[in-house]
This record gives structure tokens, C-alpha cells and sequence, in this order.
């Protein structure tokens, strides 16, 4: 009796493992596929890469959410962490004009270079025209991820970019990518249609970096600083802001957290000195890096929120 039950453990024993190889033979892709390595060099990118990729890519940023992107310069660590990545993604119109030294620095082969300006109108510095990596610094007003309009076409090119290295993941990237499509052409409808009836034609900023928002719904800005937030006004250009919210009635003046408030603060007070007037600052977010509870979209959002505010004063 002893015997005939070692028997049948054995025979229950030698089912089980052949049924663990058979299963081992039958799914010899029981092991996760590595992630597609993506490198986007700043905040918004990243937040794409991701929202597209989702569990079969891993994403790192390469410049410090929240950091000021203009004079941001890349280190040694930095060379070595865009040389590990499979995809790397860029804002393209000179925002990252230093790429192009760490791609020359570093073995290019297997890399997928995603520029995500590329064919799109970008606005001046004097007139429209076609960005690409190769037109360097300074040319172009690189800030094209403050639009949700030229938001999607920037998507656009990263979903392509996942779809040609990892093709096995077509419909898993297709699907993603159509959901943040349609958030961000949401979005394009309501700023259309809630900035339809705007009562002033001007915003005043701290930094010119909302030319594209701008040009997609009809207004202008004003800067206290041009498009690179690394300068300093003038006197006289404070003295002609002032003038301009004066003659304009315009009482807001727009800020990104990230940046010292020192000179917003000044043409408030002077404004305020002049005319009596409430002058109310309010966040414009830049969206280089999560804000306030507040993520790349939650900050497009917003911003729609604050321009209603400043466009819409009587």
C-alpha cells in the first residue's frame, strides 16, 4: 500500500514539472520584454513620452523640472545618460541647440532622435519657418509646447518615433497616444471658444515665452523680458509698460512660479502708484515641471483659466 502511494506522488510529481516546462515552452516570452528607453530632455516631452509609452517604456529627463531651460547647460553625466537611451526627444527651435554637441560626443548607433519641431510653423524671430535641430540657438521661438494645438503635432512625432522601435506595441501606443489627442484638442476648443470674446487685445508677461498661444487665439503679448528669460529690462522698458497698461486699462500682469517676481512686482507697484488701480499678478505656467499639484495638462488648463481673467477685464 506504502508503495503504491510513493508511486502515485511520483507520477504526480514528474505531471507537475512537465507541465511547468510545458507551460515554460509555450510562453517563451514569460519574460517582460526590456522598456524602450526614452530621454526627453525636459518636462513636457517627458510628460508625452509617458502618457504615450505607458508601462513599455521607461522615461528620464535630462534637464531638472522647474529649471529654467534657456541657460540650462548639459554635464558629463548628462552625455552618459542620453548615450544609454534608445529614443531621444527633443523640443527642437534651439530650446536644446547643445544636443547637438553630446550627439557628436557619443556613439550614435541604435539611437532614434526625435525632433519634435520639425516641419512645424514655428513663429519669428522674424516670420514663420520650418525648425529642425541644424538651425541652431536663437532663431526661433521654441516654446511650442504651451499650445495644446502644436502639443498634439509634438505627440505626434513622439508616438511615431515608440511605434518605429518598438513596433510590437503599435495598437498599445495607437491607443494612448489617441487619449491624450483628444485632451489636448479639447483643450484647443475651449481656449478657442472661451478666449472668443475677449474684451483686450494685450496680456503682460514676465517672459515672452506665450507667442504661440498668442497667434493660435488672437491676441498679443507684451514681455517685461523678451523670449529668453535670461535677459534684463530696462528702465525705459518698464517706463513703456507702464504707459501701456495705462492707456490699455490692463490690470494683470502674468508670472511663472518658476521665476523671480522682482520685476513683475516693480511695474505693479508703479501701475498702481499711477492710476490707483488693483493690479493682480497671476500664475502663467510655463509647464517645465509639475506645479502647484498641477501636471503638464492641469498647467494648460490653468492657463486657459487666467487668460479668460486678464483678456475678459472690463
Amino acid at each position: 500500500m506504502r508503495k503504491g502511494w510513493l508511486a502515485l506522488l511520483l507520477v504526480l510529481t514528474i505531471s507537475a514539472s512537465a507541465a511547468l516546462l510545458s507551460t515554460n515552452f509555450q510562453n517563451p516570452n514569460s519574460t517582460p520584454s526590456p522598456k524602450v528607453k526614452v530621454l526627453a530632455t525636459f518636462y513636457p516631452l517627458a510628460y508625452m513620452a509617458g502618457e504615450i509609452g505607458g508601462d513599455r517604456v521607461s522615461v528620464r529627463t535630462l534637464i531638472p523640472y522647474n529649471t529654467e531651460v534657456h541657460s540650462w547647460q548639459p554635464s558629463t553625466s548628462d552625455m552618459i545618460a542620453v548615450s544609454e537611451a534608445d529614443v531621444v526627444v527633443l523640443n527642437g527651435g534651439g530650446l536644446d541647440w547643445w544636443m547637438g554637441e553630446i550627439f557628436n560626443s557619443i556613439n550614435m548607433s541604435g539611437k532614434l532622435v526625435v525632433d519634435t519641431s520639425q516641419g512645424l510653423e514655428l513663429l519669428p524671430l522674424g516670420g514663420g519657418h520650418e525648425g529642425s535641430l541644424a538651425e541652431g540657438r536663437g532663431d526661433y521661438d521654441p516654446h511650442i509646447w504651451l499650445s495644446p494645438y502644436m502639443a498634439v503635432r509634438q505627440a505626434e512625432r513622439i508616438f511615431s518615433a515608440l511605434v518605429e522601435k518598438d513596433p510590437s506595441g503599435m495598437k498599445y501606443y495607437q491607443e494612448r497616444f489617441e487619449a491624450l489627442k483628444e485632451h489636448l484638442e479639447d483643450l484647443d476648443e475651449r481656449y478657442q471658444k472661451e478666449l472668443a470674446n475677449k474684451t483686450k487685445e494685450v496680456i503682460i508677461v514676465a517672459h515672452e515665452a506665450y507667442g504661440y498661444l498668442a497667434a493660435r487665439y488672437g491676441f498679443r503679448q507684451q514681455g517685461i523680458i523678451g523670449i529668453s528669460a535670461d535677459q534684463q529690462p530696462s528702465t525705459q522698458t518698464l517706463r513703456d509698460l507702464v504707459d501701456m497698461m495705462t492707456e490699455n486699462k490692463i490690470r494683470v500682469i502674468y508670472l511663472d512660479p518658476a521665476y523671480s517676481a522682482s520685476y513683475v512686482m516693480a511695474l505693479k507697484s508703479e501701475v498702481e502708484a499711477r492710476t490707483g488701480w488693483y493690479v493682480q499678478v497671476m500664475k502663467l505656467y510655463l509647464a517645465l515641471g509639475p506645479a502647484d499639484g498641477k501636471d503638464y495638462l492641469g498647467q494648460l488648463e490653468a492657463n486657459l483659466e487666467a487668460l479668460r481673467v486678464g483678456l475678459m477685464d472690463p
